[in-house]
Parts: C-alpha cells; sequence; structure tokens
C-alpha cells in the first residue's frame, strides 16, 4: 500500500511538474465610447457636418488572443501568439475581417540572446518607436492621435510572412531585424497588385529613467499586402492607383522625472509611385503626461506633419486627455482632439486614422474645412 501511494505521489509530482512548465493565457481588451466630430465627412454627409457616434478601439483597439509558452529546458522556450482584433459595436472582424490580424506567431527565444519568430508579426517602426514614444502610445488619445493614415508605420505596421529576431536585454540594448516574404514565385521582391515583400530593423536603449530609439521600415508593393498594411488613401497621396515602394525611418527618446513623463518623436516616410513623384512625409512629436493620484493621470501631446514633393499640405495637432482608473483592468477617459491643416492639399485628404479600420477617420474633408475637433468619452476594460 505504502509503495503505491508513493509511486502515485510521484506521477502527479512530475505531472504538475510538466504543466507549470507550460502555459497558455487568454487576454484581450475592449474600447468603448461615445464620439463627436465637427466638420466630418462621411459617404452619408457633406463637408461641415456635425457627428456624433459610437466609436471603437480608439484608447488601443479592441482585441482578444491567447498567449503561450513551454519550458523546453536549458533557458530554452517555445512560443506563440494568436491575437484576433474586432469592432465591439458592430461583432465584426477587424484588419480585413482575419481571424487573427492583429498578430500570429510561432517561435522560440533562448535566455540572454533572444527570440525567433514565424508568422504575421510587428515591424520594429511599431515597436521600438511607435509604441514607446508617441502620443499615441503614452496616453488615451491612442489611435485619435498617430499621423495621417499611420503613415510612418508607428501603430498597424502588421508584417504577413515574416520572420523576426528579437534579441535580448543587453545592458539596456535591445535590437532586431525582420523580412516579410512575398510569398510569390519568380517576385522575390514583391510585384504590383499581387504580392508584397518588407524589411525592417531597429535598436532601443534603456537606462534609468532615460531611454532612446530608432526604426526603419520598408515595405514593397504596400497595397499588395493582405491584409493590408495601411490604408489605401496613401495611394491617393501619390496620385496613383499603385505604390510601388514606402519606406520609412523613426527616432524617439523619453525621459520619466517624478510622476511626469516627456517624450519627442520625429519620423521622415517617403512614398515612390510606379511613376511619378514621390511624396515626403515628416512628422515632429512632443509630448507630456503626469500622474496627479495613483488613479488619475493626463496628458497632452502636440504634432506638427508637413507633406512635401507631389503632395503638399501641412498639419497641426493638439491632443489632451484625462484618463482615471477604477481598478488595475478598468479605467474611463475624456479625449479632446484639434487639428489644423494647411497647404495645397489641405482639404479632402487630410485624414488622421481612427482604430485599426482603413475605412475609418478623423480628420477635416473638403477643401472649405481647414480645421477640426473631436471629443471623446470612453471606458476601456482589459482582461
Amino acid at each position: 500500500m505504502n509503495k503505491k501511494i508513493i509511486a502515485a505521489a510521484t506521477i502527479a509530482t512530475i505531472a504538475g511538474t510538466a504543466h507549470a512548465q507550460s502555459s497558455v493565457t487568454l487576454y484581450g481588451l475592449i474600447d468603448a465610447g461615445i464620439s463627436y466630430v465637427n466638420n466630418s465627412s462621411t459617404s452619408s454627409s457633406a463637408a461641415g457636418n456635425k457627428l456624433v457616434k459610437y466609436d471603437d478601439g480608439v484608447a488601443q483597439g479592441s482585441r482578444w488572443g491567447l498567449r503561450g509558452t513551454e519550458d523546453l529546458g536549458g533557458g530554452l522556450k517555445a512560443l506563440f501568439v494568436l491575437e484576433n482584433g474586432f469592432n465591439s459595436g458592430t461583432g465584426t472582424l477587424g484588419q480585413g475581417s482575419s481571424e487573427f490580424g492583429r498578430q500570429a506567431y510561432v517561435g522560440i527565444s533562448k535566455d540572454n540572446i533572444g527570440s525567433f519568430t514565424l508568422g504575421r508579426q510587428y515591424s520594429f517602426s511599431t515597436d521600438f518607436v511607435g509604441g514607446n514614444y508617441s502620443t499615441g502610445a503614452n496616453t488615451v488619445a491612442g489611435n485619435y492621435a498617430y499621423h495621417i493614415n499611420d503613415v510612418d508605420q508607428l501603430t498597424s505596421s502588421r508584417i504577413s510572412n515574416a520572420v523576426k529576431f528579437t534579441s535580448a536585454n543587453f545592458a539596456g540594448l535591445t535590437f532586431g531585424a525582420l523580412y516579410g516574404f512575398s510569398n510569390q514565385a519568380g517576385a522575390f521582391a514583391g510585384a504590383a497588385g499581387t504580392s508584397s515583400r518588407a524589411y525592417s530593423f531597429g535598436a532601443n536603449y534603456a537606462t534609468g529613467p532615460f531611454s532612446v530609439g530608432a526604426a526603419y521600415t520598408d515595405i514593397r508593393f504596400p497595397a499588395a499586402a493582405s491584409p493590408t498594411t495601411f490604408s489605401t488613401t496613401l495611394a491617393n497621396l501619390s496620385q496613383t492607383a499603385t505604390v510601388r515602394d514606402l519606406h520609412t525611418v523613426g527616432l524617439g527618446g523619453r525621459y520619466l522625472i517624478g510622476g511626469a513623463t516627456l517624450w519627442a518623436l520625429w519620423t521622415n516616410t517617403h512614398i515612390e509611385p510606379i511613376t511619378g513623384a514621390q511624396t515626403t512625409f515628416n512628422a515632429y512629436e512632443a509630448g507630456g503626461k503626469y500622474a496627479f493620484t495613483p488613479a488619475l493621470t493626463g496628458g497632452l501631446g502636440y504634432t506638427y506633419m508637413k507633406a512635401s514633393d507631389n503632395f503638399k499640405g501641412h498639419w497641426n495637432q493638439v491632443d489632451a486627455s484625462a484618463d482615471y482608473a477604477l481598478s488595475k483592468r478598468t479605467d474611463v477617459y475624456l479625449l479632446t482632439i484639434y487639428q489644423k491643416a494647411g497647404g495645397n492639399n489641405k482639404g479632402t485628404n487630410v485624414q488622421a486614422q481612427i482604430g485599426d479600420s482603413a475605412s475609418s477617420y478623423f480628420g477635416t474633408s473638403g477643401n472649405d474645412s481647414t480645421d477640426q475637433v473631436a471629443v471623446r468619452v470612453g471606458i476601456r476594460h482589459k482582461f
């Protein structure tokens, strides 16, 4: 009897240890609220109309996902992420109706070296620059605060068919590289209308309260990516139905002092059409936030963006927000945005991305509408 008890206890211990070495986590968040926008133009309204609407995924895009790891021993782990984006107002899928359009990858990591992953993944423009040094990432201004159509790939730069290496942290330094295959025979560099190729690399350094990061991303024939990596409005900016190449570089820094966080960011983006002149975007951004109490945080950001060469225009945008945490997982927030446009193309194409939907925008529309105000009240719950 004693031998049977000991054997059973041993088996239970081994099973428990094996289970502890593997884990799968269900996670996600839902962001919803009401937004007011003046000078709005949709398919059913003229420029200059006011719009009050249910709005999803402003502070962060609504999502749910599965994240898992398995300990293989010796500091080696297998890992995977499957992440779905959705609209809480309609229940529909995001990212071109893809089941796991936000992220879908599997890979392996090694302590003190880094991770190697394969699948649909973020570029380093999103990982190292947009995710650390933008007003959109640091405050609940979120997707309202990212730059026009996310042209510089700060928030929604997801690359399909990608292989990616991200280093471990070496005394504050992390770095990485990514390559996204075209997956088309005879078109390793992509082909207009049928396949897209991308590569990205970047580095980030953090020491004490200071951090700085930089990244470069190049997407060949981005309109052919599936799901698309950017809004098709970008094609209109270069006055052509197909963009040959989109390449962007970004540099940002952040500093923490007491309850305050300060950041600054610069990006430079070139859009090259198959025929005709290129369009160049420069964006300059600065902002800060302050924790008045453990629950209440206020944020302020300013962005100046200029388009030159083929497409000409410039935009000033100010974002002000207040975020109150009801718990560790639930917060409510108030957000106000003001944007003013100028230049030869200040009207029709002055659009800044709302959420991850390429068909939804906060931005002026119509040549007579050069400024716009948006006000947002929202709630966000994480699980």
